[in-house]
């Protein structure tokens, strides 16, 4: 367990937190707002923030996907450019705060942006970003990666960089009351698969992280079991800040990590944009039942710790049943069917995808072949 943690963001968590912007903002900063949709401005944030730079100078680009595109991105790389834009406040959730961070390491970049995808150019400086967090999930706020998708290829990649770390974020609650039921549950799925990617591998004795991880699992069922009290302050204050944690890099410090669930359920939300979570909920039971003896005592571990289950041959089959429970008592389903194709032809496309990309040895062990990936696909999808 040798490592290296910081963590530079600078978290202003609470409401009425996005008055804080004018001081974390130097006033000479030219700043472009990069928002989604347009929710922000029928929630009251978008005053807030307008009301909170008076004194900057500012420019707005919206309409960043639920799942940003290379395409819309570049729009506002251009706006960067030719602006000559100081700092990027991103408004939004983790696809608004990746696209963000895309747009700031592509406008420093002569080239085209998508090499930073491909890994062809190395990010080494950025426009500095800020985040105000609208939708738990992801964790984007406070992390250094970003996954973009090139809607011309249907390429979903990823890359991090500490260039593109929010330097902070704005974190208040009260900017969920608004949030669709959907949203919500999205949060809680994603935060879920995000500490099992760096949880479920196998024992390190690593005290602190395992133990963080499971009190981490364990705010998530309560809220999950909780969901319909989620219309008060400390439900949403209390999901905001354990999705934050799920990936902020500390449990995951030192410790072997999977995303395995995460490469294969980006080429469902590729191809067939399902929405980020679910693909992850699709995959990673089948995945876990493919991967049972890797994970075996760290299954083990958390149905103990966090499930409370009793000790018995079949424990971590029973693990996976629970994780599954979880994601049906949301009304998450966790198998999928292919619009306009049979179950074995959509396999075939998402192995396709995986092998173009290159994801062809996934896993802690990188032992997630494409054959193991077919069959983790085959019982995920009817």
């Amino acid at each position: 367990m040798q490592f290296t943690y910081v963590n530079p963001t600078q978290i202003y968590f609470g409401q009425q937190q996005i008055a804080a912007i004018t001081q974390a903002i130097p006033r000479q900063h030219k700043v472009l707002i990069i928002y989604g949709g347009g929710s922000i401005k029928h929630n009251g944030v978008y005053q807030q923030v307008v009301d909170a730079l008076q004194e900057h100078t500012w420019l707005e680009f919206s309409g960043v996907e639920p799942n940003p595109t290379k395409e819309t991105l570049d729009k506002a790389v251009a706006i960067v450019k030719q602006q000559e834009i100081d700092f990027i406040l991103a408004v939004g959730g983790g696809s608004v705060i990746d696209g963000s961070k895309y747009v700031a390491a592509a406008a420093k970049h002569s080239g085209d942006g998508w090499d930073i995808m491909l890994g062809k150019h190395r990010v080494t400086d950025a426009t500095p970003i800020g985040a105000i967090l609208t939708l738990p999930a992801t964790g984007s706020e406070s992390n250094s990666g970003a996954v973009i998708t090139k809607a011309a290829t249907q390429d979903k990649l990823s890359f991090l960089s500490p260039y593109v770390q929010p330097k902070f974020a704005v974190m208040d609650p009260d900017v969920m009351k608004t949030l669709p039921e959907r949203q919500l549950v999205n949060g809680l799925v994603d935060a879920w698969v995000h500490i099992c990617e760096q949880y479920l591998t196998y024992p390190t004795q690593a005290m602190v992280q395992d133990g963080y991880a499971e009190a981490l699992l364990k705010n998530l069922l309560v809220l999950g079991k909780d969901f319909a009290q989620r219309d008060n302050d400390a439900w949403r204050a209390n999901l905001m800040w354990t999705a934050n944690q799920a990936l902020n890099g500390l449990i995951g410090s030192g410790v072997p990590q999977d995303w395995a669930t995460h490469m294969i359920g980006h080429e469902l939300t590729a191809l067939w944009q399902v929405d980020h979570a679910r693909s992850l909920a699709i995959v990673q039971p089948a995945l876990l039942r493919n991967q049972l003896a890797a994970k075996k005592a760290k299954l083990e571990q958390m149905g103990q710790r966090v499930f409370n289950l009793a000790p018995s041959e079949d424990l971590a089959l029973r693990t996976i049943d629970a994780i599954e429970a979880f994601y049906h008592q949301l009304n998450v389903d966790t198998q999928f069917s292919a619009p306009d194709m049979t179950a074995e032809q959509a396999v075939d496309k998402v192995i396709e995808q995986l092998e173009v990309h290159g994801m062809v040895a996934l896993g802690e062990h990188q032992a997630i072949t494409l054959e193991q990936s077919r069959d983790i696909l085959t019982q995920a999808f009817i």
